[in-house]
C-alpha cells in the first residue's frame, strides 16, 4: 500500500518536471527563434500597444531573413520621454524651484530591454505640490457624522 503512494508521488513529480521543461523550451523558442534556427542575435523593436498608448500589444523582432512577433505589454504609467524598455534608477527629488514651480531628479540607466536605444542619464521634472496639512485634516474628519 505504501509503495503505491510513493509511486503516485513519483509520477506526479515527473509530470511536473516535464511541464516545467516544456515551458522553458517555449520561452527559449521566443528568445532564440525556435528549433533549427541559425540566428542568435535578434533585434527587437519597441512594444506597440494594440489600442491607445498603453496596454497589451506586440513587439516585432528580426534576425536575418527571419521575423517574429511576440506579445508584450506597455505599462500605463510609463514615461514616454524615455520609453518603456529603458529602466532607470532615480535619485531623490530635488527641492522646489520657485521660479519655474517644478522640481527635478536624475536617473541613471539600469537596464535596456530588447536592445533598446536608451540614454545613459535622464532628467525628469514635475510640478511642485504645496503641502497643506489643513486639507488632509479636513478630509479625515468628514466621514465621522
Amino acid at each position: 500500500m505504501q509503495h503505491r503512494g510513493v509511486l503516485l508521488a513519483l509520477l506526479a513529480l515527473l509530470a511536473l518536471l516535464a511541464l516545467t521543461s516544456a515551458e522553458a523550451k517555449k520561452k527559449d523558442k521566443v528568445r532564440k527563434g525556435g528549433p533549427g534556427s541559425e540566428c542568435e542575435e535578434w533585434s527587437w523593436g519597441p512594444c506597440t500597444p494594440s489600442s491607445k498608448d498603453c496596454g497589451v500589444g506586440f513587439r516585432e523582432g528580426a534576425c536575418g531573413a527571419q521575423a517574429q512577433r511576440i506579445r508584450c505589454r506597455v505599462p500605463c504609467n510609463w514615461k514616454k520621454e524615455f520609453g518603456a524598455d529603458c529602466k532607470y534608477k532615480f535619485e531623490s527629488w530635488g527641492s522646489c524651484d520657485g521660479g519655474t514651480g517644478t522640481k527635478t531628479r536624475q536617473g541613471t540607466l539600469k537596464k535596456a530591454r530588447y536592445n533598446a536605444q536608451c540614454q545613459e542619464t535622464i532628467r525628469v521634472t514635475k510640478p511642485c505640490t504645496p503641502k497643506t496639512k489643513a486639507k488632509a485634516k479636513a478630509k479625515k474628519g468628514k466621514g465621522k457624522d
